[in-house]
């Protein structure tokens, strides 16, 4: 058995978090995004990005104030496919903006917090 060096990096986040009033909109919000549901109960749902990194939607105790930026940002390989895949959805994006590191847009997410989805810049290395 070829024993080959694994060319990703040896660490990754394991768990991401976001509070909100309804567990279930915000967990089918994210599901229609592409993550992949994993588990979800009362209070809690686990989705999982590519990876392994899972997001963790949790019941807030307060309402979210319009307008928040999510606690993480999102990242596409296909950047214009992410952006037409929400637009699809009737999601409110943003227009497309560049950096000197991504193309990104935002995107109004559940219960009112503001989504930032990235270009990728992994290139061709392995994640």
């Amino acid at each position: 058995m070829s024993k080959r060096r694994d060319p990703r990096p040896p660490v990754a986040i394991g768990h991401v978090s976001i509070a909100v009033r309804d567990v279930a909109a915000a967990t089918r919000w994210f599901a229609a995004l592409g993550l992949r549901e994993i588990a979800e109960g009362e209070d809690f749902a686990v989705l999982e990005l590519r990876g392994g990194t899972h997001l963790v939607v949790e019941r807030a105790a307060r309402r979210i104030k319009p307008g928040k930026g999510a606690p993480f940002d999102l990242m596409y390989d296909d950047i214009e496919e992410a952006h037409r895949r929400c637009q699809r959805l009737g999601l409110k994006a943003s227009r497309m903006r560049a950096t000197a590191i991504h193309r990104s847009f935002i995107v109004a997410g559940p219960e009112g917090y503001r989504v930032t989805i990235n270009s990728s810049h992994a290139g061709k290395r392995p994640v």
